[in-house]
């Protein structure tokens, strides 16, 4: 069904329906972070075990990533959806099971797979629904589940962890996924590019169209940006409550919750800030998104330097939320480039290959490559070195900006 066929009422239900499992996706993803204190005093290891639950989840779902792409071009978008849900669901509720290191380590891994299925495809669901000249403000809405599902984890995994152990926070945030997989494998979605005719869509899959990607240059440097970008945020998003728990002394609870009320905050602000800008400059510029996410990353990152090396708690806090807000900044925009450089037809492909390289290049090392350095020089010090990839992110978000009005042009019907 073409998208100016669905009424406006059943397109914001879609959306409110997406918003709702992505935010579970990030309850899920993050809830683990908020609990690495308990789990490394009861399992007695080391920080690079630690990192290694977060880098265990992103492997397998970079690895998965491009079948769920394929797939997503060819078969049914929403039943795939779906599915991913129930799994990375009942993977969650199974770390909550898991006696020891190794089960926990393969249930993290098990969530990626899910989170795959539902990662490549929903961008593109959500783009079909909506015209193109709003694709930033509805994806940044859809992109506010990262910073109030990624607070809620950390809010819940804190006080739950805190009070019944981290075992009872993997259950309990585990369930509520199997409520949404059943409306989601109903939602009725509209034809791949829109107002596009599917037969036209059709003509341009295959092996030749998804190799040209690699030779799309605004595609390729964006993923380059974003996978700096994910790097760093990555390795803050994962360290930064253990790094109130060693450094201000905070305990479990404590630290989650200061944190994950900044991070919802921040990030609420900091993504519809985005979303707002990037199609108020993308009309006056096409490099609009990529001077919004740009200046967002090169504002943020002293500010993250600082949050790390402030002495005191309250003005760690402040630098955090600017910080936080800056980066946030630049999610709609960039996500929005994604589709605006890239055909209908190979476009679950596409978000599949930049889920690929992000986590390849950003947070499937980022997690253990930091609790290898906090083991070596202390987890502050680690830390430090996550400003400079911010500040690389700004840089190929202005070299992307050289290339993508010739791409966007090539990517349009």
């Amino acid at each position: 069904m073409q998208a100016e066929q669905i009424p406006l009422s059943y397109r914001r239900y879609a959306l409110g329906l997406l918003l709702a499992v992505n935010l579970l996706n990030y309850i899920d993803r993050q809830v683990l972070f908020a609990v690495f204190p308990l789990i490394k005093a009861d399992l007695n290891i080391s920080d690079t075990e630690l990192g290694l639950l977060g880098s265990a989840f992103m492997l397998s779902y970079m690895v998965i990533a491009p079948v769920f792409g394929w797939l997503g071009d060819h078969w049914d978008r929403v039943k795939l959806a779906s599915s991913g849900v129930v799994v990375w669901s009942l993977a969650t509720v199974l770390a909550g099971f898991a006696p020891g290191y190794r089960t926990l380590l393969a249930a993290r891994a098990t969530v990626g797979v899910g989170e795959a299925s539902f990662g490549t495809v929903s961008p593109g669901l959500i783009a079909d629904f909506f015209p193109k000249d709003q694709r930033g403000r509805i994806l940044s809405w859809f992109y506010v589940a990262i910073p109030v599902g990624s607070a809620m984890g950390y809010l819940l995994g804190g006080v739950l962890g805190h009070r019944f152990g981290w075992h009872a926070a993997f259950l309990m945030v585990g369930l509520p996924g199997m409520l949404l997989a059943l409306p989601l494998w109903f939602l009725r979605t509209p034809e791949r590019g829109g107002d596009r005719s599917s037969e036209e869509v059709a003509e341009e899959k295959g092996m030749a169209a998804y190799l040209q990607l690699f030779r799309n240059r605004a595609f390729v440097t964006n993923t380059l940006a974003m996978a700096a970008m994910t790097f760093a945020i990555g390795g803050l998003a994962q360290w930064i409550p253990t790094f109130l728990f060693r450094v201000h002394a905070l305990d479990v609870e404590k630290a989650n919750t200061l944190f994950g009320a900044t991070t919802v905050l921040a990030g609420i602000l900091g993504t519809l800030a985005g979303g707002w800008l990037g199609d108020r400059w993308q009309k006056k510029s096409s490099k609009g998104y990529l001077l919004v996410s740009g200046w967002g990353f090169f504002i943020g990152a002293p500010f993250a330097a600082w949050a790390i090396m402030a002495p005191a708690l309250p003005v760690c806090m402040a630098a955090i939320f600017v910080a936080e807000f800056f980066l946030f900044l630049n999610t709609g925009p960039l996500n929005t480039v994604i589709i605006n450089v890239t055909r209908p037809a190979v476009r679950a492909m596409a978000f599949a290959a930049n889920i690929f390289f992000i986590h390849a290049l950003g947070d499937a090392v980022s997690p253990s490559m930091l609790g290898w350095l906090s083991d070596q020089w202390g987890l502050r010090l680690a830390l430090l070195s996550t400003p400079l990839v911010m500040a690389l992110a700004g840089v190929l978000c202005f070299v992307c900006g050289r290339y993508v009005a010739h791409d966007m042009a090539q990517a349009e019907p």
